[in-house]
């Protein structure tokens, strides 16, 4: 009688723990949207009621804020410019970085936990200290205001997170099936293009949707190194709309919404794969 009691102790225990855990994942949930909610009701709500009459479900549905953005702003601009660099260093880091991984996690050598130290403090380095060491090499270059002058300094920082990434992926990957290729006649390139590839193809793609949205994110580089609005990305474009006099909250917001969505639906859809990425570049081999 005991133990049947202490079972039934124990279910409701667990129940109750499940309830819970539930309840707290849905407070979680409501204040992580919650910002971009309002942000999407704001920017299709007019300026007016949005400072007199701020209210959590618009009474009155414009799109004013929208076309202002593409019309008056040429909002497409700073969109096509994430694009192309956010695109660019994506593809040069895993084009870079996964030859990179492949000698750290495979080749046999002295210095490679120096190097992937190296890697990881490189990370962890403050953007502002190089800055302007940065703006005088780029300037010396006649780089600045230039998709190569954002292109190089973005791949100072994804790259690192590219190798750190891949390098954890390829070794969990089983040294038995080069070997084996090795044994059939099969060369290392071959080994590594017919073979490690097409396994390592989840974890390219998601490294190559962090540093994507990394680049799409990055702010300082943006702001420091182009002078115009004809190579100005999307977090530079919405910091500037700020006007002298008054600041277009309804078009910011609006702004904020278009560049959000399209990294958070990527994110929503690859979420597995890039949690899977992550604990695996902490794997040490």
């Amino acid at each position: 009688m005991e133990s049947g009691a202490s079972r039934v102790a124990q279910r409701g225990q667990f129940r109750a723990g499940k309830w819970i855990f539930a309840g707290a994942l849905v407070v979680l949930m409501l204040f992580t949207l919650f910002p971009f909610y309002w942000a999407i009701v704001a920017s299709l709500t007019p300026d007016a009621a949005l400072f007199r009459n701020p209210s959590l479900w618009p009474h009155q549905i414009i799109g004013d804020h929208y076309r202002a953005l593409f019309g008056d702003r040429d909002f497409i601009t700073p969109i096509r410019n994430s694009l192309i660099v956010a695109g660019t260093t994506t593809i040069f880091c895993l084009a870079v970085g996964t030859l990179a991984a492949y000698a750290l996690a495979r080749l046999d050598f002295k210095g490679k936990a120096p190097i992937m130290a190296f890697i990881l403090a490189v990370t962890m380095f403050p953007q502002i200290s190089i800055v302007s060491p940065l703006y005088l090499l780029l300037r010396s270059l006649h780089l600045i205001d230039t998709y190569p002058g954002l292109i190089m300094p973005y791949m100072t920082f994804a790259m690192p997170l590219t190798v750190w990434v891949l390098t954890g992926s390829i070794r969990q990957i089983p040294r038995d099936l080069e070997e084996a290729a090795h044994v059939d006649g099969a060369t290392r390139r071959q080994s590594f293009t017919k073979i490690l590839l097409p396994l390592a193809v989840p974890s390219l793609a998601t490294t190559g949707i962090l540093t994507f949205i990394y680049c799409w994110n990055e702010f300082l580089f943006a702001l420091s190194f182009t002078l115009g609005p004809e190579r100005q990305t999307v977090p530079v474009a919405i910091a500037l709309f700020r006007g002298q006099y008054q600041v277009p909250w309804g078009e910011i917001l609006a702004a904020a919404v278009v560049a959000t969505a399209p990294v958070a639906a990527m994110v929503l859809f690859f979420q597995r794969r890039i949690v899977q990425g992550l604990t695996a570049g902490a794997v040490k081999g």
